[in-house]
């Protein structure tokens, strides 16, 4: 059996990985953190042009009629790239509405990019582009409800360490919210946004892993670079470890729900948990390898460790999943 990526996946990953580099440099990046903007708007518009945010619907829905495994591929470059922009939660809310009576109200603004969507897996939680979304998609128990978020009250942009992206409580109290899924709605959409966002993971922590073992090369002391201090060498080889066990496990998952296998939930929650936790570990053996360097505002590194910081817990974090491991695997025996 072929573990790999297909070559068309490849590719899709070589381009996306094309685009971030001359859209999402850490140049723009630092500079999208300074501004009031929710999102780089040339950013936004070239993931909308490429399809990114229809890569999982079919051709007839505006889609490009891939499926999961690409949307991880998208996913991993946009969290090595910290990239300024809705991403996941168009893709995410996009992939709810499809085959709902909404869809035709907020279906094609979504994966134009039209629209801007936020997505929570439980209500009454901060949630990453709350405060600038249109609508909503919200897990509440075994539904999965749409709020319109352009009538009411606005939500207020609450301070974050993550400045590319905005925070904010997604309270349902006061707001109209229609039901468009039941259980197995809200399964599926929960799997997806923890796969996509372990993806995310890999991929910051993957970026992460290159900066270190780079840096360790260049950084001499006592005459000698620090990679080739014991120490330090045994931070990276973990940081390895941990990464590429981040890579099993994301495409794992993501294989299991495009082929809408039986094991999808408990490979999502695998992925989830061992990413949370694996990219945790690596930032900070990053941090360690750059020393005080590391720290400081004008180095890149904290870009990615604040980034992880909230991946880490949206769609639950690793003790969340654990729990949920042991339920699954409990009923499965």
């Amino acid at each position: 059996m072929d573990f790999e990526l297909s070559d068309d996946q490849r590719a899709l990953q070589d381009a996306a990985a094309d685009l971030l580099d001359s859209l999402s440099g850490t140049e723009q990046v630092r500079a999208m953190a300074t501004r009031e903007e929710a999102y780089d708007a040339r950013l936004w518009k070239a993931m909308a042009d490429q399809g990114w945010t229809g890569v999982e619907l079919p051709e007839d829905q505006g889609g490009l009629g891939l499926g999961v495994v690409e949307a991880a591929v998208l996913a991993e470059q946009v969290g090595a790239h910290v990239a300024p922009a809705p991403f996941l939660e168009n893709l995410l809310a996009a992939g709810a509405l499809a085959g709902t009576d909404a869809a035709e109200t907020w279906l094609e603004r979504l994966v134009t990019g039209d629209a801007i969507a936020c997505v929570a897996w439980r209500p009454d939680i901060p949630v990453p582009y709350a405060p600038s979304a249109d609508v909503a998609v919200v897990i509440k128990e075994e539904e999965v409800l749409l709020v319109d978020l352009t009538v009411g009250a606005a939500i207020a942009r609450e301070p974050a360490m993550d400045l590319t992206r905005p925070l904010g409580w997604l309270r349902l109290d006061g707001r109209n919210a229609t039901s468009i899924g039941g259980q197995e709605q809200a399964t599926r959409l929960f799997d997806r946004g923890a796969t996509l966002y372990a993806a995310a993971l890999l991929g910051g922590a993957a970026r992460v892993l290159d900066m270190a073992t780079e840096y360790a090369k260049e950084r001499v002391q006592f005459g000698k670079p620090i990679g080739s201090f014991q120490a330090v060498k045994h931070r990276c080889a973990d940081m390895l470890v941990d990464v590429e066990g981040m890579r099993s496990t994301v495409y794992w998952a993501a294989w299991c729900l495009s082929a809408q296998d039986e094991e999808a939930s408990i490979a999502a929650s695998t992925a989830k948990t061992w990413c949370s936790d694996a990219a945790r570990r690596v930032m900070a053996s990053g941090l360690q390898v750059h020393g005080g360097v590391g720290f400081t505002w004008e180095h890149d590194l904290h870009l990615f460790l604040k980034r992880s910081q909230l991946d880490q817990i949206t769609f639950g974090d690793g003790a969340y999943h654990r729990e949920r491991l042991g339920t699954l695997l409990a009923e499965k025996l």
